[in-house]
């Protein structure tokens, strides 16, 4: 098979069942390729831009590196169970949950891919929408709804092998670094930045909530990297490219979107994309358009995926089915809801990932028995298909979020869940004597 055309095997798509070794294509080079070009998008300026005013720019800036940094590794470290398994993220996840248990985490993962999948399609078109009002003074937020979202999934049905070879590395990378350079020259030489950082927060922000905001960012895309991650050639180079490409392009658009917000006196309507609209005849925000439809793929692609290892379906079919839905729930909801959305996310999938990445790395040392995660009966059946102990970590884990929430909320919910549900399955599996699997291929 071509490097160049996608996986039409259905085996080899199947989240069940791990990509063969000679359909492992992606380098250390790839991964950085699609996770940096994933780590830029226009939710993430906004992201960035509502640090603004709770922070001032310098300790959004602060909270942007920490947060970056802390989620990259997390998120590379997720990507090595991927590469280690060859399996999807939603199968990858039955040696820890069960082989029952792991379909509650796939409906979450569903839900979650669809809001994220809207959420993209509303801000791509509301980008389009500004830049075509402010160049031609004409709106159409409908039909810029309706493009973005046959775009995306059409790009879903070429697959992930297709999507990166063809798009990504031929010229979908070299739009977003150019209009990336571009926004950050203009803002480097505009007469505004001494001042910016000069300017203080109002205080209606901690740092640590500042730091879970960005930590939500790539903690949404855990559920995600197994997919891509599987047809990596290598586990360590899946770490280093995913890791490094996310971390660089999370700071950096964190950062646009923090200074652009304090620069451009930034309130919660659209003076933020109306600035950069206005940034270099708006070609910088054009090239980031047109380059933002990756991520509407990976979300549609990787529900397709999570719900492929529920009901069996064909990756194709599925992947059309939600780039409709997506594409219909954007037609009809706002933008607004979305850092709740954010922060709803984190609380969810922080905590299971602490137990995965415990279990996989800590107790199995990274060994699986992929034959056997079809097998309610087997090693990983656990109790009717639950892996109570796990679920029970999990649990607590979410409960530890709200609870510091609620109570400091100036110290952050995202780390302390973490570590939590991490420690708390631990130490609840130095009780229960684990199966010995043997070494995944």
């Amino acid at each position: 098979m071509s490097d160049n055309l996608p996986i039409s095997d259905q085996e080899a798509y199947d989240p069940l069942v791990p990509v063969p070794v000679n359909k492992r294509k992606l380098s250390a080079l790839d991964a950085f390729s699609l996770w940096f070009s994933l780590g830029i998008g226009l939710l993430v300026l906004q992201a960035g831009a509502a640090l603004i005013p709770g922070l001032s720019l310098v300790e959004a800036l602060a909270a942007i590196a920490v947060g970056s940094c802390a989620g990259a590794v997390l998120l590379g470290l997720a990507g090595v169970i991927g590469a280690d398994t060859g399996l999807a993220t939603m199968a990858a996840l039955r040696p820890t949950l069960g082989v029952r248990g792991a379909s509650v985490a796939a409906v979450l993962n569903i839900v979650q891919l669809v809001g994220w999948g809207a959420f993209e399609i509303i801000a791509m078109r509301d980008a389009a929408n500004t830049l075509s009002q402010n160049t031609f003074q004409f709106g159409a937020p409908a039909i810029w709804t309706l493009l973005f979202g046959a775009a995306a999934t059409g790009l879903a049905i070429m697959g992930p092998l297709g999507f990166i070879r063809r798009f990504l590395r031929s010229y979908g990378i070299w739009l977003l670094l150019a209009g990336a350079a571009w926004l950050t020259f203009t803002l480097i030489s505009g007469p505004d930045l001494t001042a910016a950082l000069a300017r203080k927060g109002d205080g209606s922000l901690s740092l640590g909530g500042g730091i879970d905001l960005v930590i939500a960012m790539p903690l949404s895309w855990l559920p995600l990297i197994a997919d891509y991650a599987r047809f990596g050639k290598s586990a360590k180079g899946m770490f280093r490219g995913s890791a490094a490409g996310y971390a660089i392009a999370n700071i950096w658009f964190f950062a646009l979107g923090a200074a652009y917000a304090v620069s451009a006196a930034y309130n919660p309507d659209n003076m933020l994309l109306s600035a950069l609209a206005m940034t270099g005849g708006g070609l910088a925000l054009l090239f980031i358009l047109i380059d933002e439809t990756d991520n509407i793929f990976a979300d549609i692609f990787s529900a397709a995926t999570s719900l492929g290892a529920l009901l069996h379906f064909r990756i194709k079919h599925l992947a059309i089915l939600f780039g409709i839905v997506c594409t219909a729930i954007a037609l009809f909801v706002p933008m607004s809801g979305f850092m709740t959305f954010l922060y709803a996310i984190g609380s969810v999938f922080t905590p299971l990932y602490g137990v995965l990445l415990v279990d996989h790395f800590l107790i199995r040392k990274r060994q699986v028995e992929v034959g056997q995660i079809r097998n309610p009966n087997g090693i990983y059946g656990f109790t009717f298909g639950l892996h109570l102990i796990a679920f029970a970590a999990w649990v607590i884990g979410i409960a530890t979020y709200y609870i510091v929430l609620a109570r400091m909320p100036a110290l952050g919910a995202t780390l302390p869940a973490f570590f939590a549900a991490a420690v708390v399955y631990w130490v609840l599996s130095l009780f229960r004597v684990q199966p010995r699997p043997t070494a995944a291929p």
